[in-house]
């Protein structure tokens, strides 16, 4: 499985591949030479790769959704799902 990291999650492709995962970051292959430097670059590239993009950019998202590209979309609102889900880990938890 391809995936590819935004810029904001440079480092992210590293840790994925420690978990087996074919990742690259578009940070590093702008450095490599690639012109990513527009959001349609980095999405077509997702595309013509086969990967799955990983980003916290909705318009990115938006236009993964409408051409079917795989996406992985960090917004507000999946933040706060997951801060929520972190926080039953303390319901039971004494603050001081």
């Amino acid at each position: 499985m391809k995936v590819l990291v935004d810029e904001m999650y440079d480092g992210m492709d590293i840790k994925l591949k420690e978990f087996g995962y074919n990742a690259f970051s578009v940070k590093k292959l702008i450095t490599e030479g690639k012109k990513l430097t527009s959001d349609y670059s980095v999405i077509r590239y997702a595309e013509e790769n086969g990967m799955i993009m990983v980003t916290e950019d909705t318009e990115v998202g938006k236009a993964c959704k409408e051409n079917d590209i795989p996406c992985v979309l960090l917004d507000k609102e999946t933040m706060f799902k997951i801060i929520l889900e972190e926080l039953t880990h303390f319901k039971n938890h004494r603050l001081v």
